[in-house]
């Protein structure tokens, strides 16, 4: 009998792909997507073994009779390739491998411990007999071929014992990838045919970023002059070796375009395939989108990623995958999950650096496209204090094994590098971080541009201020921003002031559709000198070319008081500095998440003889912020109420090659709290993505990838407790909960949950408890 890989529910089984098909097909492509990093071999391997379970009597019968009601159950097919690895080529390579094979559905797994979703208990697994696999396997290497290909790591990275770990999350994602894209291809015969992949980065993208600079260079003010002056001795060190980077440049002094323009040379100089643009969590990414994809003309070559729909996040990892396969596993390949295949990619810190660290192979499966790419880290110093030292160590991986031009392109270093002995010394006395040469710095003398692009006077109040106190001030100042820690304090504020002219609210209580037209608005009030009441989170602090004579601050890190500041008097109109103030909330808790943050940011306040955002306070900022932490609390991810330290994990695993994957993502969290997206029919567009998802079984292509502009993040437990009270599911059967929409009451009107003013409500109890988060 003939064994397939995948069937048709309606087509005869000639029509079936071939087992044999599948196999060398998803080999020879997870082998070139392992390329980059030299691991083609090994790629090629796994592909060649992840599906022989299907060559059981079992599965093949379940294929051709899984549809009918009451046939047989499919058997797990992933834990029989991962069995013949470690058999083939042993504890090391072979259990290395097996990690992404054994995990290629329900996805990266613990190795030390004994459970169904372990990899031990599924090494240890009675199997189906799958007997006659090496027939539908050609090419596979040979043990000795594969150990001399495997690829020489660079162990003076930050943490060996990481690197160790991060290669079988490459080879996990390539895996994965080629999986996903083989099968696709296969069902778009009875489909619409493969999405469109975006390529890497080619000579006519840089031809169109050089020609805009050109187009808009100025010299006909000193701020201009001097934006030009960066930009040429960033480019200038474009021929420099792939590698680490830093670009200080403060507000206001071109960072985007110039660290754009530096990624495209630097990239094409050195054959890296694609840019990663990554924008902290706290910010919004539609402007950054839009000046690359329509202001420099760049289009199609620009992916968007920030919003998604979680299709794996609930689903068990039993082994039995096989629910996934046959004509009913068309449902996987439109989730629209992305692998990042595009020329140039603006995400957010959250996605980035949580896909680093995932082990659901709609998270992981984007990371191969990682290697070989330029990767801008917008505001590094976003990076949560108990995240630092893992997230140190994924940057420093890129750069050292995998072909990555890493640059840290912030207001204010976060003072990561070996020599600015900021952080706390290891248990040995080590000193740690980023190995970042001055001659890596690409802005000509940090020092002197601070000076020069200097527009504002920070004040502090040390005394609290209540949200009556900053109404009235609102009310003496026409065109003022006061920024806040939460969506909260901000609908509050809001309230306070509604009635004032030119009152206006902007959070991620927003849609991001909404957002965009709110800013288009109020850009067009400041110019024209209408009155400008602005309450808004902290999205506003960056990717976000705005300007304003006077900005209050709530109680953050010094971080965010100089992105506050870049919103005010940005391009040093003002006769005179602009005014920033720094307020601690009378009427609302400074967030846990924000504490520690702004309890180093006093240390320097306090100091008001000095700039208090010149260089020199911001190097004793970080020195605060980091060398007063306990050693141990630069990796404390909470999980399961305690702290969960991942790179010592990682070290206590290594020998065995018993890596806790599973246990590393739930751990890794940049926001705490579990937010579930809400899909708002803002507009025409909206109500047709939402139409077309209620009548179709499958998401169409693109249509997640469009609803991205239109969801609300919300805790979870509020969402649920709103379904059937104003918000519905779309069609649960097919989808689960995955898509949550708004309800109209009238169609082509917002519904009763959405204000054009705020956004979602904030009304009930619940969400208000749960809202602490800094949007």
């Amino acid at each position: 009998m003939a064994k397939y890989a995948h069937s048709l529910e309606d087509g005869p089984e000639a029509d079936w792909e071939p087992l044999a098909h599948h196999l060398s097909a998803v080999g020879d492509r997870a082998a070139k997507f392992a390329a980059p990093f030299g691991a083609s071999t090994l790629a090629l391997a796994m592909g060649l073994l992840h599906d022989i379970g299907k060559c059981s009597a079992a599965y093949q019968t379940y294929i051709r009779e899984g549809r009918i009601p009451g046939g047989p159950k499919g058997p797990d097919h992933s834990s029989a390739g991962a069995k013949q690895s470690c058999a083939i080529y042993g504890k090391g390579l072979g259990r290395l491998m097996a990690f992404g094979i054994a995990g290629h559905h329900s996805g990266l797994m613990d190795g030390d411990g004994h459970g169904a979703s372990d990899l031990n208990g599924r090494l240890s697994k009675d199997l189906e007999p799958h007997d006659d696999w090496r027939d539908h396997v050609v090419g596979l290497p040979e043990a000795t071929t594969l150990i001399a290909a495997t690829p020489k790591l660079n162990v003076n990275a930050i943490d060996s014992a990481f690197s160790y770990a991060f290669l079988p999350r490459m080879l996990f994602s390539a895996l994965v990838d080629a999986d996903f894209l083989e099968t696709e291809s296969f069902y778009a015969a009875v489909g619409d045919g493969p999405p469109p992949r975006g390529g890497t980065l080619t000579q006519t993208h840089r031809d169109k970023v050089r020609a805009f600079l050109a187009r808009h260079r100025k010299a006909d003010t000193p701020v201009n002059q001097l934006r030009s002056t960066i930009l040429d001795h960033a480019n200038g060190k474009a021929a420099l070796p792939p590698g680490l980077f830093t670009l200080t440049v403060p507000t206001g002094g071109g960072k985007t375009l110039i660290s754009l323009s530096f990624a495209m040379e630097h990239a094409l100089t050195h054959g890296l395939r694609r840019i990663i643009y990554v924008i902290p969590f706290t910010s919004i990414i539609e402007q950054t989108a839009k000046i690359f994809r329509e202001d420099i003309a760049l289009g199609d070559a620009v992916l968007e990623h920030h919003a998604s729909f979680d299709w794996d996040e609930k689903r068990p990892a039993t082994g039995n995958d096989a629910e996934e396969e046959g004509a009913a596993g068309l449902a996987k390949l439109r989730r629209d999950a992305e692998n990042w295949d595009a020329p140039i990619v603006v995400t957010t810190a959250v996605q980035f650096f949580e896909s680093l660290f995932a082990a659901r192979t709609s998270q992981a499966r984007k990371l191969h496209n990682l290697a070989g790419s330029v990767i801008i880290l917008d505001e590094a110093q976003s990076i949560p204090v108990s995240l630092l030292r893992p997230c140190m160590a994924v940057i420093d991986e890129l750069a050292k094994n995998y072909g990555a031009s890493v640059l840290l392109c912030t207001a204010t270093q976060p003072a990561l590098r070996r020599q600015d002995e900021a952080l706390p010394r290891t248990p040995k006395g080590a000193i740690e971080g980023l190995d970042i040469g001055d001659d890596r710095e690409l802005a000509p003398d940090p020092m002197n541009i601070y000076a020069q692009l200097r527009r504002v006077a920070v004040e502090w109040l040390r005394d609290p201020v209540s949200d009556a106190d900053i109404a009235a001030r609102f009310a003496e100042q026409p065109q003022m921003l006061c920024i806040v820690n939460s969506r909260a304090h901000a609908r509050a504020l809001f309230d306070a002031i509604r009635e004032q002219a030119g009152a206006v609210h902007l959070t991620t209580l927003m849609c991001a559709k909404h957002r965009r037209a709110v800013l288009e608005q109020l850009r067009g009030d400041l110019a024209a000198k209408r009155p400008v009441r602005l309450v808004a989170t902290s999205l506003i602090e960056a990717g976000v070319d705005i300007s304003f004579p006077e900005v209050w601050r709530a109680a953050a890190g010094l971080s965010n008081i100089a992105q506050a500041a870049g919103r005010c008097n940005r391009e040093g109109l003002l006769d005179g500095l602009g005014r920033t103030v720094v307020f601690e909330p009378a009427d609302h808790k400074i967030p846990s998440m924000i504490l520690p943050f702004y309890q180093a940011a006093r240390n320097v306040l306090r100091r008001e003889e000095i700039d208090l955002l010149g260089p020199d306070s911001v190097r004793d900022y970080y020195r605060w912020l980091y060398w007063e932490q306990q050693y141990a609390a630069l990796d404390a991810a909470p999980l399961d109420g305690a702290p969960f330290p991942i790179i010592p994990a990682i070290r206590k695993t290594v020998q065995a090659i018993a890596f806790p994957f599973a246990r590393i993502a739930r751990a890794f969290r940049m926001i705490d709290d579990v937010m579930d997206p809400v899909i708002i029919p803002w507009d025409d567009t909206a109500r047709a993505a939402i139409a077309t998802l209620r009548h179709a079984d499958l998401p169409p292509r693109g249509v997640q990838r469009t609803l991205q502009q239109y969801v609300v993040p919300v805790p979870a437990k509020f969402r649920a407790s709103l379904i059937g009270k104003g918000l519905e599911i779309i069609r649960p059967d097919q989808y689960g909960d995955r898509f949550v929409v708004m309800v109209e009451e009238k169609p082509g009107e917002v519904p009763p949950l959405y204000d054009r003013a705020i956004g979602m409500t904030l009304d009930d109890p619940l969400m208000r408890s749960s809202d602490s988060l800094c949007f």
